[in-house]
C-alpha cells in the first residue's frame, strides 16, 4: 500500500494536493488544519497552498492506518504508526487538538543512512566518521544525543549500517523508523493497548526479549522512559548498545540517561545508575540543527569512568569547527 498522499488519477484534486508537496526532498509534512498544511525541506518549514476539508483529512488518516493494525478514535485519540514506505505517522484527533485533527508524517531518507554519505553532506568530519566506524566494529556502545529534528535517527541508522556484516543486530522501537538493513537483523516495535487496556508491548518488554535473541548489538530507537534501566543493565552484562536520547549536549545526555532509570521505581539506587552510565557508555555523539536547517555532529565525548559531582565525567574526543 502506498502512502495515501500519493493518489490515483481518479481521486479529487483536493485529496491529491499534498502529494505535489511531499517530494523526494521533503522530510516532513504536517496538517494543523485543513487549510494550514506545512512541509519541511532541508530542516526549514514552509506553508504550502493546499486546501483540504476535515472529512478529507480524516479519510487520509483512515487509509494510512488501514494496513498498520493501529487506530485512532475517541477512546484512543493519539496514534503513532509506521507506514508501508517507512514514514512515521502521528495523529491527534480534534477535541484534544483544538478544533481540527493534527497530522504529522515524517519521512526517513535511506540514502543518508551511511557515515560516508554524512561526510559527503558535510554533516560529519572524516576523522569523526572513522572514529565511529572503528567504535562500531570494536563493539563499543554509542549514545546519539540532540534536540528534536537534529538528525539523531539518521545518525543512529548510519552507525548501525557501519556494524560488521557478521554482527547480529536486534532493534527495538516504539514505531519502525530506523529502516536499516543488515544480513542478520531482527527489528521489533511496541504495541498500543487494546480497547480493553490489554495487549500493550512496551520498550521495556522489547529490550528484555531482545536479550534472549543473542544480539551482538542491541539498538534502542529512542530512550525516553524506564526502558533506560533495562538498557543499562544490558550494557553492564557486556552487550554492546546504540540508542538516541533527547539532550542539549553530550554531557547532558549522560545525565539524562542516569535520571531516566529512576522512573522504573523508587528502589532504584542513583549511585548504581551513575556508575553504570559512566562505565558502560563508550561514546556520546551530539547532533545539532542550526537556524538554516543544516544538521551536523558538533561534538563526541567519551566518559572517563569517573563521577564528577552528580554527573559522569567526560573528555572531548572530537569537536566540530565553526561553519563558514
Amino acid at each position: 500500500m502506498r502512502c495515501p498522499f500519493v493518489c490515483d488519477e481518479e481521486e479529487t484534486a483536493s485529496t491529491a494536493a499534498p502529494a505535489r508537496h511531499m517530494g523526494e526532498t521533503s522530510e516532513e509534512l504536517w496538517i494543523n488544519a485543513p487549510d494550514r498544511v506545512f512541509v519541511a525541506r532541508g530542516g526549514v518549514s514552509q506553508r504550502v497552498p493546499v486546501q483540504l476539508t476535515d472529512a478529507t483529512v480524516r479519510d487520509l488518516v483512515e487509509r494510512m492506518l488501514h494496513s498498520t493494525g493501529r487506530r485512532v478514535d475517541l477512546s484512543q485519540p493519539f496514534v503513532d504508526a509506521s507506514l508501508p514506505d517507512g514514514s512515521r505517522l502521528h495523529v491527534v484527533i480534534g477535541g484534544i487538538a483544538h478544533r481540527h485533527w493534527a497530522v504529522n508524517i515524517r519521512k526517513f531518507v535511506a540514502r543518508y543512512r551511511s557515515l560516508d554519505r554524512l561526510v559527503e553532506l558535510g554533516s560529519l568530519a572524516g576523522e569523526a566518521a572513522q572514529m565511529l566506524r572503528e567504535a562500531m566494529r570494536e563493539g563499543r556502545s554509542v549514545l546519539v544525543s540532540g534536540a528534536t529534528h537534529a538528525g539523531k535517527t539518521t545518525m543512529l541508522g548510519a552507525l548501525v549500517a557501519a556494524s560488521p556484516a557478521a554482527h547480529r543486530i536486534v532493534t527495538v522501537e516504539e514505531t519502525f523508523e530506523l529502516g536499516v538493513e543488515a544480513p542478520d537483523l531482527v527489528a521489533m516495535q511496541g504495541r498500543q493497548p487494546s480497547l480493553e487496556g490489554t495487549g500493550e508491548i512496551t520498550l521495556r518488554r522489547l529490550v528484555k526479549e531482545a536479550l534472549r535473541m543473542r544480539p551482538d548489538r542491541l539498538v534502542v530507537g529512542e530512550v525516553r522512559d524506564a526502558e533506560a534501566l533495562d538498557l543499562l543493565l544490558a550494557l553492564n552484562t557486556g552487550v554492546p548498545g546504540a540508542a538516541t536520547i533527547h539532550a542539549n549536549s553530550a554531557a547532558d545526555a549522560l545525565g539524562r540517561l542516569a535520571a531516566l532509570p529512576l522512573l522504573a521505581g523508587r528502589n532504584i539506587d542513583r549511585g548504581f545508575v551513575l556508575h553504570a552510565v559512566a562505565t558502560s557508555v563508550d561514546l556520546v555523539v551530539h547532533c545539532e540543527r542550526d537556524a538554516s536547517g543544516f544538521r551536523r555532529v558538533v561534538e563526541i565525548v567519551a566518559p572517563t569512568g569517573r563521577i564528577a559531582g552528580e554527573l559522569p565525567e567526560v573528555r572531548t574526543v572530537y569537536r566540530a569547527g565553526r561553519r563558514t
